[in-house]
């Protein structure tokens, strides 16, 4: 399913898109969780997951199974920091998973909207509505309260939750003033944002000592077929959820992609309470959770009705994107 941003999408492909997007993301959490507690090189997994989604598109468009067009230096160049702070943001969200269980970084991945608010502000978008300001408030209150309950609390990975939240949040305006996706497929998109990585990936897993130990640790690590079969499912959904992320983009609008991501979180929180280990309940991290959930679907609530009150708007992509 290659979709071109000025096609007129089917409602099926709509809701497809929607859906798929949203269980690849919420799936994608727990796989890199387990692949992480048992291969902690997290920037080496992600650099492996971007170097496959390379090879598949790229062989694929020599095969004649996509139409996506090689590569040009024009677009690249236009591409090359949005790929940066994405990667960026990404490794540093899978370094978290090694200290934070899912449903607290999920709590603090969803300070994302407050932080981009603060960001359109300061560009000159203007101030919020005051539903979506209270919204976010709220989202960001329940984080709160819910680490203040978190007898797990490990600073370090809240510290490197927080910068992904800081990356994601320049990527997302990146994306804005860019307009990155213009003109392009689904499958350019990934195949561009995936190439783009690859030097940058390299340079930080050799910087940071992560090669060569973790090439030998990952080929001891593949001997362990439960292992194996872990990391080929994080390698696939990784270019499953790339795809999905980009298709519903194009193919719908940013509040479609924004109540998806918050039901994924819902679902992801409650799932996290019972998967993997990792989470002692407390009641003040329980309310907190919920208080930073109910805030999202406020959150949520609030941009349809804004939506709904303006429909001639084209909403920004700075809510596509709820990881």
């Amino acid at each position: 399913m290659e979709v071109q941003p000025e096609m007129e999408p089917s409602s099926s492909i709509s809701l497809i898109s929607a859906v798929s997007y949203g269980i690849a993301s919420m799936a994608m959490v727990f796989i890199n969780k387990a692949v992480i507690m048992q291969y902690p090189h997290s920037m080496t997994v992600l650099t492996l997951q971007q170097l496959a989604t390379s090879l598949l598109i790229h062989f694929g468009r020599r095969m004649g199974y996509t139409r996506a067009k090689g590569i040009d230096l024009a677009t690249a160049k236009k591409l090359l920091p949005v790929s940066i702070f994405y990667n960026a943001n990404v490794a540093f969200a899978l370094a978290s998973l090694k200290g934070v269980n899912i449903p607290m970084y999920i709590a603090i991945k969803r300070l994302t909207p407050l932080a981009v608010l603060i960001a359109g502000v300061l560009f000159g978008k203007g101030k919020p509505t005051t539903q979506v300001a209270l919204s976010v408030l709220l989202t960001a209150a329940g984080c709160v309260i819910a680490a203040l309950g978190d007898f797990s609390f490990d600073l370090f990975g809240y510290g490197l939750a927080l910068t992904s939240v800081f990356f994601q949040t320049m990527y997302l305006v990146l994306v804005e003033k860019s307009g990155a996706e213009d003109g392009l497929s689904s499958i350019e998109i990934m195949f561009y944002n995936s190439f783009l990585s690859l030097p940058f990936l390299s340079f930080l897993i050799i910087v940071t000592g992560e090669f060569p130990n973790s090439l030998s640790l990952l080929l001891a690590k593949c001997s362990y077929l439960p292992f194996l079969v872990i990391l080929i499912l994080s390698l696939v959904m990784g270019i499953v959820l790339n795809f999905t992320m980009f298709l519903c983009t194009i193919v719908n609008s940013a509040l479609t992609t924004t109540i998806v991501g918050v039901l994924k979180g819902v679902g992801s929180t409650t799932l996290g309470f019972v998967l993997l280990g990792g989470v002692e309940v407390h009641a003040l991290n329980v309310s907190g959770l919920v208080v930073n959930t109910a805030g999202g679907v406020w959150y949520s609530y609030a941009k349809y009705r804004q939506k709904k009150a303006k429909p001639a708007k084209l909403m920004s992509d700075l809510e596509a994107h709820k990881k």
